[in-house]
């Protein structure tokens, strides 16, 4: 392998290992006592990938969507082959409501309410930890932080 070569791939695996780094930061966030890690998506582009193409979610993980301002929201499983629950959030961090969503679906799951933030995580985790609407989200000073910016 020449010199150039070797430069090339040497540059495609740093700038996979430096996105990969990106998407895999997490930040903390508390639920009737029970702590999340999630991912952050706060830009169009996050917001429109989500979790697509994951075959896999740890247990207690987690994708937090942000949202500059509140408003009606709908998400659907488009290539997304985890079943996945989703918290809608108003803007004082409080669960409104909680759907289940079915694998690769294209069918809607909207809100009913205005939010601000959704959370996905793994189907029947928030039902198995006791995790209803009204349960507020204690979020960490790293994600806080995060959020100002």
């Amino acid at each position: 392998m020449n010199r150039l070569m070797r430069m090339g791939l040497l540059a495609a695996m740093l700038a996979l290992l430096t996105s990969c780094g990106e998407a895999e930061e997490r930040y903390a966030v508390t639920i009737a006592g029970q702590e999340f890690l999630v991912e952050v998506a706060d830009t169009p582009e996050a917001r429109r990938r989500g979790l697509m193409h994951r075959t896999e979610l740890d247990e207690r993980h987690g994708m937090l969507f942000v949202f500059e301002e509140s408003a009606m929201r709908a998400f659907w499983m488009k290539d997304t082959p985890l079943p996945l629950s989703i918290a809608y959030i108003d803007e004082r961090w409080v669960i409104r409501e909680i759907h289940d969503m079915e694998p690769l679906s294209l069918e809607p799951v909207p809100s009913r309410e205005a939010a601000r933030y959704a959370l996905e995580v793994n189907q029947s985790t928030f039902s198995r930890l006791g995790i209803r609407a009204g349960h507020r989200l204690i979020v960490s000073e790293g994600l806080r932080a995060r959020l100002a910016r």
